[in-house]
């Protein structure tokens, strides 16, 4: 049996792209998988995945010596193919490829943009971490086998680093989070699902609540990105309309976007947010919610131009509480919007779709002949 690796030291072990879809999808179609962790919570077997653990580290000392314990856990596979899901895990990529192993670069996000819109790190440092990461990137996936990008913007990018890459969208299986029939009467929240961060706009969704007419709560799932920005959060007068939830698993999220009219993606103008697809708003069609999403060129395409929600100025809390407010206020409108991006994924934008460009590479890479 053919065995494949996959790296993370950032990563949780149940990452909705990493584990759920791409290393389940791998086991089913007869890989021997291996998922090489670094979270502290020992060694594992779940669904044909072996997930073996090197020990938790936190910081960059921390996230350092991580990286390396998984470069020597990875060197005692004898594995076809490894398949690297973190920028910092690169320089790792570059040493086991010059040790002729066949190795994968997974972009899930473009990390220099990301960078640019760090506003702890300064101007300077934003940039001169933005340019450090960008020389990285160039440097080592021209010299992989192949990158596989998460959208079409970012493999944009890497088809001029490298000739070998592939797109494997994001979008969500099918029936994972659907709940019975799309946003109707009987649902009375919104919802937001997700890591929780300023830049993805939380200040500006717990503001909207101040102005959202009452009975209509805001669900929140996720973590904060640091406690300093959830106290200051907490503090606001539009927090008493909201059921914070922290990080949920799968099933639970289900159940919160069956008990909701609209999911909410609302991220700021950044420059890796304006061609991004963000996970959660296909996962939000895919429950038959309806969605409310940032005014970006590419998302009115997602959203608007398929009938499946509205777009709204994300810095501006009334208007998304408007927004809010007339779906709450026209449920068959809602209805319809929950309808449409339901059928959307179930067409096309979906993971059965997309995992057969994953099938072709891995049989390209791992079979040769």
């Amino acid at each position: 049996m053919t065995t494949i690796a996959h790296l993370t030291s950032v990563h949780r072990r149940n990452d909705t792209r990493v584990f759920l879809k791409e290393c389940r999808s791998l086991a089913e179609a007869g890989y021997d998988v291996v998922l090489l962790v670094a979270d502290g919570r020992g060694d594992d077997r779940v669904d044909g995945v072996r997930v073996q653990d090197v020990g938790r580290g936190s910081g960059v000392r921390g996230r350092l010596g991580a990286s390396i314990r998984i470069l020597r856990a990875a060197r005692q596979l004898d594995a076809a193919v490894f398949h690297l899901h973190d920028p910092e895990l690169l320089p790792l990529g570059w040493v086991l490829r010059r040790g002729g192993r066949t190795v994968v670069f997974d972009a899930h996000e473009d990390l220099p943009a990301q960078l640019i819109s760090k506003p702890y790190l300064g101007p300077r440092r934003r940039r001169a971490l933005a340019f450090a990461m960008l020389r990285l990137e160039r440097s080592v996936c021209g010299r992989l086998d192949a990158v596989i990008a998460a959208t079409p913007a970012i493999g944009c990018k890497f088809a001029a680093i490298n000739p070998k890459t592939v797109i494997v969208n994001n979008y969500p299986v099918v029936d994972e989070l659907s709940w019975g029939p799309a946003a109707g009467s009987d649902r009375a929240s919104v919802c937001y699902v997700g890591e929780i961060s300023a830049i993805r706009g939380i200040r500006e969704l717990v503001q909207a609540m101040e102005y959202v007419e009452p009975g209509i709560d805001l669900l929140l799932v996720g973590t904060f990105e640091n406690t300093r920005l959830q106290a200051e959060v907490e503090a606001m007068p539009g927090w008493v309309r909201v059921r914070a939830h922290g990080f949920q698993p799968r099933d639970a999220v289900r159940e919160l976007l069956g008990q909701s009219f609209a999911g909410l993606v609302t991220f700021h103008p950044a420059p890796n947010h304006l061609e991004a697809q963000p996970n959660k708003m296909f996962e939000y069609m895919s429950a038959g919610v309806a969605v409310i999403a940032s005014n970006f060129p590419a998302w009115r395409q997602a959203v608007e131009e398929t009938g499946s929600g509205v777009c709204v100025d994300p810095m501006d809390p009334v208007a998304i509480a408007a927004a809010i407010n007339d779906l709450a206020a026209d449920h068959d409108r809602a209805t319809a919007m929950g309808t449409s991006g339901r059928r959307l994924v179930e067409t096309t934008h979906n993971w059965r779709v997309e995992v057969q460009a994953l099938l072709r590479l891995y049989r390209e890479l791992a079979e040769p002949g």
